[in-house]
């Protein structure tokens, strides 16, 4: 991978109805037994871990050099199911480069991108088929999937952003997405 000079351009293939991208440089996946520490229900947690520890989602990516300029961009893939009522979601971070902002472009599915600055504000961004959110430096991220079927997002942020999850896995988010009597309910991070 080269650290700077010229570039030549390419392309990829992205299966949109599957939410993938065909010859990615690195697919990150996370499974249940990644996320001890980021559900409310731990009990619930290693049932589903001891069950079959399936996936809750992945990440495709490209590799492109991480230095000012380039815009890194990935397909994000998060699986529709639940921990007890809490609904699948991604482990959420703050980006190394606390300046740097993102791009989620839902292609499939329905949920949610949870945010929060470190100054205890939050803000919750519904995600469907077509809707783009925008978020800005400083906010932490996070995806939830509401819905039936896998959340596909493509997102892009600057190539030397980095990701920081270390804050998160210690300090949470300020809401929860639970599926309660068939619909959704947006709960505090203490209230159960």
């Amino acid at each position: 991978m080269p650290t700077s000079g010229l570039m030549q351009p390419f392309g990829v293939d992205v299966d949109l109805i599957e939410g993938i991208m065909t010859a990615p440089d690195r697919i990150a996946a996370t499974k249940a037994s990644d996320m001890r520490g980021y559900y409310q229900d731990a009990a619930a947690l290693e049932r589903l871990i001891e069950s079959g520890d399936p996936l809750l989602y992945e990440v495709f990516e490209k590799r492109l050099p991480l230095e000012p300029g380039h815009v890194m961009f990935c397909i994000s893939k998060l699986q529709p199911g639940r921990v007890g009522q809490e609904c699948f979601m991604t482990k959420g971070h703050y980006h190394e480069t606390a300046g740097a902002a993102e791009l989620y472009l839902c292609l499939r599915g329905r949920g949610y991108l949870l945010m929060k600055t470190a100054e205890g504000q939050s803000a919750l961004e519904p995600m469907y088929r077509g809707r783009l959110v925008y978020v800005p430096p400083y906010w932490a991220h996070r995806s939830i999937n509401s819905g039936q079927e896998p959340l596909i997002s493509l997102c892009a942020y600057p190539a030397d952003a980095g990701h920081n999850y270390g804050e998160i896995e210690t300090e949470g988010f300020p809401q929860r997405v639970l599926l309660r009597g068939g619909g959704e309910v947006i709960v505090s991070q203490a209230a159960g």
